[in-house]
């Protein structure tokens, strides 16, 4: 539905509100005397990390226009009005057609530029290592270099574009500071970089940190460990899983109290399995196999392979393991991330009308889910 309004109470207030939109634009957001007492409007959730969602898996060659949209449309029924289409580790050629095959996908559907806000590639410029690879193939890694980095943003021209590398590989710090000059948002993950070389990266340009708890070994030293050194270091904005498996309850509340609130994002890393039954799915080359825990693992393995997590399920995890409201926290999954990336994903006049009603039962349970400009309507 490309114009109407709506009145519910804001998220962030809890006052009435009108919503107006035009042609899929936020026409005026005003006051109101009145709203249902169960009716809630919210922006929509903002994915910066997205491999593959509905039984689609981003990583494979051919994905279809068709494939694409059912993906988008599934994770947009789910919470997420945006996200970054994210690809993974592979051989440069292989990595680089799949990209151009994704942006010619998405510039011609305008239904998939609604949700596509941009991309984020997570390799192959990163640690090798054991635990540090994580679910990557490390002999696709590689080291990065201008001519790689000119490329990428070749590829998508002005879209957003972020990009998570581990600062400990050869001419990684060069490779931060060219990124940034070309407007390349600069993530830092799947890496055991020491302290000395974290503020190097940050001096260069890096601002975020992908899914920290995650990409490391299961076990760590004590006293000197990735997550430490990231906790200290400043102004750093870091990405969390929460479903409570990839970050543990009590690891996910310590964060929450060693970091700004504002520099705390969260994310699914959804695969091809996520908003869908258990069973076996790809991610690349490789076969998961999905519990109805919602966990992916390689088979036989014990490590994680991705996520199949949904993005309104993210929010009330978030918020039971906080033991604080899903209103508290709904900016980590969605004005903050977008902001991240130099969008604006507010509840405002001039933006998307990718705004969200929910209603909620007085045990904070979801009742509730509706896209409010296309009609999609989610019932738990």
């Amino acid at each position: 539905m490309n114009e109407g309004k709506i009145c519910a109470k804001h998220f962030s207030t809890g006052k009435p509100v009108r919503v107006r939109w035009k042609n899929g634009i936020i026409a005026s957001v005003e006051e109101n005397s009145s709203a249902p007492e169960d009716l809630w409007i919210a922006p929509g959730l903002f994915d910066v990390q997205v491999n593959g969602y509905g039984g689609i898996d981003f990583q494979q060659d051919g994905v279809t226009r068709e494939e694409l949209l059912k993906a988008a449309r599934q994770i947009r029924r789910d919470g997420c009005g945006q996200f970054l289409l994210t690809l993974i580790t592979d051989e440069w050629m292989k990595l680089t057609s799949r990209f151009r095959h994704f942006k010619k996908l998405r510039d011609e559907s305008s239904e998939l530029k609604q949700a596509i806000a941009g991309w984020h590639i997570e390799g192959p410029f990163l640690s090798d290592q054991p635990g540090f690879h994580g679910a990557h193939n490390p002999l696709a890694m590689c080291d990065p270099s201008p001519q790689k980095i000119r490329e990428l943003r070749e590829i998508v021209g002005t879209d957003p574009l972020l990009l998570t590398l581990s600062p400990e590989r050869s001419g990684s710090i060069d490779a931060i500071t060219l990124a940034r000059s070309l407007g390349i948002i600069i993530s830092l993950g799947h890496t055991n970089a020491s302290a000395e070389i974290l503020q190097r990266a940050i001096a260069a340009g890096a601002t975020a940190f992908t899914h920290l708890g995650n990409g490391c070994p299961r076990e760590l030293d004590r006293q000197d460990n990735i997550l430490w050194r990231v906790f200290d270091a400043p102004g750093i904005t870091a990405s969390f899983i929460p479903d409570k498996i990839h970050v543990s309850p009590a690891l996910f509340r310590l964060a929450h109290r060693a970091m700004p609130k504002e520099k705390i994002i969260y994310t699914t890393d959804s695969m091809s399995a996520g908003g869908a039954p258990p069973g076996k799915y790809k991610i690349g080359h490789m076969e998961v196999e999905v519990g109805a825990d919602q966990i992916v693992r390689q088979p036989g393995k014990t490590n994680f392979a991705g996520s199949a997590l949904r993005p309104i399920d993210g929010i009330f995890r978030a918020a039971e393991m906080l033991n604080c409201s899903w209103q508290e926290i709904w900016p980590n999954f969605s004005t903050q991330p977008a902001r991240m990336v130099g969008l604006s994903n507010e509840l405002a006049v001039g933006n998307a009308a990718n705004f969200y009603t929910l209603k909620i039962t007085n045990e904070n349970q979801l009742q509730e889910l509706k896209l409010v400009a296309n009609k999609m309507d989610i019932r738990e």
